[in-house]
């Protein structure tokens, strides 16, 4: 019973996290709101396939876990939420 909790919470742990950090694609300190598993190479969206954009408030919560995670530097996360605030 608790190994079926853990898998469930890890499974879903897995499905929340996992399409933010599709979304944001930080290249050079820029972000990128696209990702190749909704464009061909020509980056166009794959018909079929509805094409979202993150709220805010998820573009945020992407950026602090990316902090967090040591993927961007405290440097890159200020000035990516500056941008982020300035463009809403």
């Amino acid at each position: 019973m608790k190994r079926l909790f853990l898998s469930l919470l890890a499974g879903l742990s897995a499905m929340t996290l996992l399409p933010g950090c599709l979304v944001l694609n930080f290249e050079g300190g820029k972000k990128s709101a696209t990702t190749s598993s909704t464009t061909n190479s020509d980056q166009h969206p794959v018909v079929g396939q509805a094409t979202t954009t993150p709220t805010l408030g998820q573009q945020l919560l992407d950026l602090q876990k990316a902090k967090d995670t040591s993927v961007i530097t405290d440097a890159e996360y200020q000035a990516q939420k500056a941008k982020l605030l300035e463009n809403k």
